[in-house]
């Protein structure tokens, strides 16, 4: 289908990854409508940080995802919806999972039902790699059975369930991208290479970390927003299912000791109790198969292997290293 011409809503827009994608589809001269969760501040969150003729160029509509009339009012007029808000921390998911069902599956309800309603021309739903849980086989295709193991999970199995329902009851044109770890400037200190890197910076040679033993397929930012655009963009993907990931695993302590590599540092990790999950919630290993992005997108990652690790992570260190940046972490708080 193509999206010149097309008017495109995001939501999730103010976060991690909803702020890059936002800034490369105005730079690729498109038409956007940024769906920012509502508050008191007027605070567009990292959107706020976005040059100057980025920010000129976006229509914001602030409202909340649960509400099903200012969902379905945010998109009057559009023809393409990029669904990336939700709930994602996963130790906050032990604390409070009703709300994760709230926001991550009836914030999705509320998307299909008004795009069917609307007759939008495209859903792209955004899932998460951790709907697999500990890989029963790798690398993972799109085949791999679902587990939910932590309410986290459960709550996006339960949201890509409700999407995929919408294609498969009212033919509603839903595409479901799955991206695996998605790192890169701006992320959440929640994350593990922005709690390590911020750590290291701050000057702690002796730092906090949970388990280090499993393994995850990171992905660097650049490369989640070409999957998204090119899902977008594409009319191979609807009814869909399409793993965005590196096809490379490293483990959580490797990881660790490269960016130490990177950064300069020797250091010492500490076990801290805090941030390990339940033993039945964690995820050991994952580990992505890309071919179906390959074959029906023609997309392929740019930071794919180690080298492309290491180039990811070093663009990574030099913007969290900078001082305008890390002042908007709290490198000495474990948040959950």
């Amino acid at each position: 289908m193509g999206l010149n011409g097309k008017k495109i809503l995001v939501t999730g827009a103010e976060g991690f990854i909803g702020s890059h994608l936002i800034e490369e589809l105005i730079k690729q001269g498109h038409n956007v409508k940024a769906f920012v969760l509502y508050n008191s501040f007027n605070s567009w969150g990292w959107l706020d940080s976005s040059p100057e003729d980025i920010k000129k160029s976006i229509e914001v509509f602030s409202g909340d995802i649960r509400d099903p009339y200012g969902v379905k009012e945010a998109m009057k007029g559009c023809d393409v919806v990029m669904h990336l808000a939700a709930l994602i921390a996963i130790p906050y998911s032990y604390h409070s999972p009703e709300t994760y069902v709230d926001t991550n599956i009836k914030g999705t309800l509320n998307v299909v039902q008004a795009a069917r309603e609307l007759g939008v021309s495209k859903v792209v739903h955004t899932s998460t790699s951790e709907v697999y849980g500990t890989a029963v086989f790798v690398p993972i295709t799109e085949e791999h059975p679902l587990q939910g193991q932590s309410p986290y999970s459960a709550s996006k199995i339960g949201a890509d369930q409700i999407a995929m329902s919408f294609y498969n009851s009212f033919n509603t044109p839903v595409a479901i991208i799955r991206p695996f770890n998605t790192y890169g400037p701006r992320q959440s200190a929640r994350a593990v290479i922005p709690t390590v890197i911020t750590q290291f910076a701050g000057g702690k040679r002796m730092i906090k970390l949970g388990a280090l033993h499993p393994t995850r397929d990171f992905n660097y930012i650049n490369d989640t927003v070409k999957g998204f655009i090119a899902v977008a963009g594409s009319d191979n993907s609807v009814g869909e299912v399409i793993n965005i990931g590196s096809n490379f695993e490293i483990s959580i302590g490797n990881a660790v000791n490269t960016i130490a590599e990177i950064m300069g540092v020797e250091i010492d990790v500490i076990t801290d109790q805090t941030r390990l999950r339940p033993e039945k919630s964690e995820v050991e290993r994952l580990w992505a198969d890309n071919t179906k992005a390959k074959n029906l997108l023609g997309w392929e990652p740019g930071y794919g292997g180690l080298d492309g690790f290491r180039r990811g992570l070093t663009e990574t260190v030099a913007w969290f290293t900078d001082s305008e940046n890390i002042r908007n972490y709290k490198s000495d708080i474990y948040n959950i």
